[in-house]
């Protein structure tokens, strides 16, 4: 008989079975539940950006707080290439994954050789660059304002190019690639190269002197994060249709990482898909309760940091008996403190 294949192993899970379910019948059930359809395009996008973010941070323990930067760079060269070039919906998305890629090789060179509150740091100070040249490069990204009217290209097929024009057909186009980043993200953080980065995480100078270069792994997480937080800005881009410098401010860059460890990021690889769908659904129906509903979610933060630091996630594994609890506090917590370590 052969060998029952591993969990990790599986292209899919049952966990990511039943995401591509759930989000597949989302516009069956959105509705009648007293939410909007639009919202189903949100969630989708964000899970993009959280699973690409927490290659950083849940995987290699590299908090980023300026990682909008990259995410608005992404929607930013959508946009000036549909203005400007032509409309074109894959030359487009290319174009901004690689915008984002070069701008987020270009930060890891400096960013990399830093470990603790020093990486942090310099994230933020790098986001708060982008963001500045965004808001006063007029000319290029339309300072304030942003880029208006961005055309949604049509889906181009070959032979057939159906339109993205009703957020129905859309979402289920960003349906499409958050299953293909899921997929390759899964494969990736449980490869080889997946393992050296949480290696790093839990002790870089000894996954250092085994002989691992430290400096390029870190290096190739930071790069390719960016790029799926390009991806998802060109994305977000084409469901606005704008660009604006709000997403690359420091407040943006913030949203992700408390979606990031509400869901339990740092326990689970699906703990990003739990905080984003977390925060938009408390969005929305805090939202309607009251206009301080930042403050009560960011209240719940805190305190979800401190009494409960491998959050949603690894709540669920524990009450499911998946894990032992002090297993996952300190788990959860070699993740937070990581930052300190020199």
């Amino acid at each position: 008989m052969a060998p029952r294949q591993s969990f990790a192993g599986r292209w899919v899970p049952g966990e990511m079975a039943l995401l591509f379910v759930l989000m597949a019948t989302l516009p069956l059930w959105i509705g009648p539940v007293g939410l909007y359809q639009y919202l189903g395009i949100e969630i989708a996008i964000w899970m993009i950006y959280g699973l690409g973010y927490n290659l950083l941070l849940g995987y290699s323990g590299l908090p980023s707080f300026g990682h909008g930067a990259f995410f608005g760079i992404g929607a930013y060269a959508f946009g000036l290439f549909q203005l400007r070039v032509f409309e074109s919906l894959w030359l487009g998305m290319v174009c901004a994954v690689v915008a984002a890629a070069v701008a987020g090789a270009f930060v890891a060179c400096f960013l990399s050789h830093r470990r603790g509150i020093y990486f942090a740091l310099l994230t933020i100070a790098f986001g708060q660059v982008f963001w500045f040249v965004s808001i006063k490069w007029h000319a290029v990204t339309g300072g304030e304002d942003g880029l208006l009217n961005i055309p949604r290209p049509a889906l181009e097929l070959g032979v057939i190019s159906p339109a993205l024009s009703t957020n129905a057909d859309f979402f289920y186009f960003v349906l499409f690639v958050l299953a293909v980043v899921t997929v390759l993200l899964w494969r990736l953080v449980h490869s080889p190269f997946g393992k050296v980065l949480q290696a790093i995480r839990q002790n870089e100078e000894r996954a250092r002197f085994v002989g691992y270069n430290v400096w390029l792994f870190k290096w190739a997480a930071f790069t390719l994060s960016a790029a799926i937080a390009g991806l998802a800005g060109s994305l977000f881009s084409m469901a606005q249709q704008s660009a604006y410098p709000d997403v690359m401010s420091l407040h943006a860059s913030g949203i992700i990482v408390m979606m990031t460890l509400i869901g339990g990021g740092f326990v689970s690889f699906w703990g990003p898909v739990i905080g984003v769908a977390v925060y938009f659904v408390a969005r929305d129906v805090l939202g309607t309760l009251t206009e301080t509903w930042l403050l009560w979610f960011g209240l719940v933060f805190v305190l979800a940091v401190i009494f409960k630091p491998e959050g949603i996630a690894g709540a669920w594994q524990e009450f499911t008996g998946a894990k032992g609890r002090h297993a996952l506090a300190r788990r959860a917590m070699a993740g937070l403190i990581s930052a300190g370590r020199k």
